[in-house]
């Protein structure tokens, strides 16, 4: 089963040890505020545990580096880089001391040595439980004094700041952050009582955590940067987070269908399962933060450093009922927050396969039937197949029935929907290629010793021989990448949409001494010789996208394997499209600049990267309240304009829309946002006008004998 297997970020471990999921708050004793953090020591375990992982990496990894200075180098980044990425709590003193460790780390993993680990870990937990520290004590002494009138701005983006070079520096900086928080809470209507209680237990429990650390969260901490040296799908489990590992966190059991993982101290949505409660409400997108979690009804509890699991303790619960989320919007500033509900519900396999559709197209006088098949994972039951069942489901099978049926309906071209499809299995990618095109290779994997392997459809039969049109966005990734990779390589369709996710590696687990290694293993390449890796698919015509490249996509991860190629496979291609393409591509352009949809999704996405670059937010209430309505206005205004050209009903505020668009998806009976299918429409009016194209190409051929 290939599916997109994404880094979860140690930072996590830092902030909350790894307790049991049951263990409640009550039991975690209170740590009073600049209480010394007791330092951890690496046992004899790790030690073996380190050679068997290195011997592992070194041998088995797709990668061949060797254990030498420029691996220990970037391991130390990378370590930096896990537990401090906003240069927060080390001070210039401490990467000074670390530096000795740069070029002898390899000499410490060969020799399986987890001192210099344990002593940066050490080092970085006792900054943290300073800082906390201090947080309690500023709301203790002084925050309730605090005036919002002033002229200061805060910094947000800190990636590339200076280390501070001393306490006063950091202390200035976690006052300002302090003084963020509780104006955040204030415009949100929050009472100064209740937002200093608030705070103050979010940082009790971020201390009492921190003091509760164990052996195995440093190791796990040091040993995740070693693998992501190698790449970012490489990863250590301990034996309790294996389980955690195994389930995905993927929340389809009586819960909202969310992949999630930690980043810094906060809960961020990576994807959504097809077909979820959250993916049919439509109020949660991939690299949205959780912050707070609440049921019906009661009080939103704040989640803020809080380990995963018990994230997901709290979002899970019974069928049918409601789970209230607030949450940061990946396309805000990153301060505003928003309260959406979900109500929960299992994931059903039958919501999860192939579903169709049929659109029409109107070309001047002439109508144009086109099937959609919306695939929203690469499934197969293979329980049901070793007992030889006969209606076992796989995509294969179900989109030949609904191809069939299509076809008995007279449609003139195919649509092929692959958006938000996170991959799933190989061998179906593989038959439905075998759907349209003859026998022949469908994709090569190259393994760790450099040999290649080209997999084939052995199918010489053709199901459909129609013209059409794959949709994909950038989270069609893996086998979504795999089949719209092999239909453009041959020709045999256009491919519409956005570039996909860049997912081009395999993993596979190897049991440790205590613990597994996820490694990586292999990597895909399309009959073109191009890799899907990095990369991705790119299509032949492309459509505005709200998807940041720079958060979402294999692109986005750092140490991710760079694209490449290899030999191409032997393959007779489709030939046409290639011709036809400058001709669509201006078709396109001239339809969509005044189509209202094209037109707000760009406007939107200019809209959201202006506001992703203000990587400074003011603290001053006015100020911030103006900024606020100013982004407000601008986003009323867009979207009325849309409504306006499309004659539907204005509002009179932002707020409203998310009500508006409840409705909207109950009257439509849960089907994709009005958006989505804005871009449906025109991959159909672009396959009608590659249609056209060829017929006149044809008839021209005939006339011209």
């Amino acid at each position: 089963m290939l599916s997109i297997c994404f880094r979860t970020l140690n930072i996590a471990l830092l902030f909350t040890a790894l307790l049991t999921a049951q263990l409640s708050q009550a039991t975690i004793p209170e740590i009073a505020p600049g209480t010394a953090f007791k330092p951890l020591e690496p046992t004899r375990d790790h030690a073996m545990i380190t050679q068997q992982i290195m011997n592992n990496l070194l041998r088995g990894h797709y990668e061949h580096q060797r254990l030498d200075d420029k691996l220990s180098s970037r391991v130390l980044d990378i370590l930096f880089d896990d537990i401090d990425s906003t240069r927060s709590y080390l001070l210039a003193a401490d990467i000074k001391e670390f530096e000795q460790y740069r070029y002898s780390l390899d000499e410490a993993l060969n020799r399986g040595d987890m001192r210099p680990a344990f002593t940066i870990f050490n080092r970085f937990q006792q900054r943290v439980s300073e800082r906390l520290s201090f947080l309690l004590n500023e709301l203790h002494n002084n925050a309730a004094n605090y005036h919002f009138d002033t002229d200061e701005r805060l910094d947000l983006d800190r990636e590339k700041a200076p280390w501070a070079t001393t306490k006063a520096e950091l202390d200035d900086l976690w006052r300002k952050r302090l003084k963020n928080s509780i104006l955040n809470l204030k415009m949100a209507g929050k009472e100064k009582d209740a937002i200093l209680e608030l705070l103050s237990k979010r940082y009790q429990n971020q201390l009492n955590r921190v003091h509760q650390s164990q052996p195995e969260d440093a190791y796990q901490t040091f040993m995740n940067a070693v693998t992501r040296a190698f790449d970012p799908h490489t990863q250590y489990f301990s034996p309790r987070n294996t389980e955690n590992f195994n389930i995905n966190m993927s929340l389809s059991l009586q819960g909202i269908g969310a992949v999630l993982q930690t980043e810094d101290e906060h809960t961020k949505v990576v994807r959504l399962v097809p077909a979820g409660p959250a993916d049919k409400a439509g109020n949660l997108q991939p690299a949205d933060k959780i912050i707070g979690v609440g049921q019906a009804e009661g009080d939103i509890v704040d989640v803020i450093g809080w380990r995963l699991d018990e994230v997901v303790e709290l979002i899970r619960g019974p069928k049918s009922t409601t789970v209230r989320l607030e949450i940061l919007p990946a396309n805000s500033s990153g301060t505003d927050s928003k309260i959406v509900s979900i109500v929960r519900d299992e994931v059903k396999l039958e919501e999860q396969s192939a579903q169709k559709d049929l659109i029409e197209v109107k070309d001047g006088d002439v109508t144009h039937k086109i099937g959609v098949i919306d695939i929203p994972t690469f499934y197969i039951d293979f329980q049901g197949r070793m007992e030889n069942k006969p209606d076992y489901k796989s995509t294969t099978r179900d989109v030949t029935v609904l191809i069939n049926e299509l076809k008995e309906e007279g449609i003139d071209g195919l649509i092929i929907d692959l958006r938000n499809n996170g991959g799933g299995s190989l061998e179906e990618a593989i038959t439905l290629t075998g759907l349209f095109i003859p026998q022949g290779p469908v994709v090569q994997v190259r393994s760790t010793h450099g040999r290649v392997e080209v997999l084939p459809d052995q199918d010489p039969s053709v199901l459909y021989d129609g013209p059409i049109t794959v949709l994909v966005n950038r989270l069609s990734a893996s086998a979504s990448e795999i089949f719209a990779g092999a239909i453009q390589d041959y020709g045999r369709g256009l491919i519409v949409g956005g570039q996909t996710f860049g997912k081009g590696t395999v993993q596979s687990l190897r049991p440790l001494r205590s613990g597994q290694l996820k490694i990586t293993q292999a990597k895909f390449y399309r009959v073109s010789g191009d890799s899907t890796q990095h990369q991705g698919v790119i299509p032949d015509i492309l459509f505005p996208s709200l998807f940041d490249k720079e958060k979402i996509g294999e692109s986005a991860l750092e140490e991710a394997l760079p694209w490449d190629t290899i030999r191409p496979a032997e393959y007779s291609s489709y030939k046409g499209i290639g011709a036809t393409l400058p001709a669509l591509r201006q078709r396109h352009q001239n339809r969509i600049e005044h189509n209202p949809d094209f037109r707000f999704l760009r406007e939107q996405k200019a809209l959201i990267t202006e506001l992703r670059q203000q990587t400074q937010v003011s603290l001053n209430e006015k100020v911030r309240e103006q900024e606020r309505k100013a982004n407000d206005d601008k986003r009323l205004k867009l979207e009325n304009e849309r409504r306006k050209a499309k004659g539907m009903t204005l509002l009179t505020s932002i707020d409203d829309e998310e009500t508006d668009n409840a409705a909207e998806a109950e009257k439509k009976d849960d089907k994709k946002p009005e958006e989505d299918d804005a871009l449906l429409i025109e991959a159909g009016h672009i396959l009608v006008d590659y249609m056209n194209i060829q017929t006149a190409s044809m008839t021209a051929q005939r006339e011209a004998k």
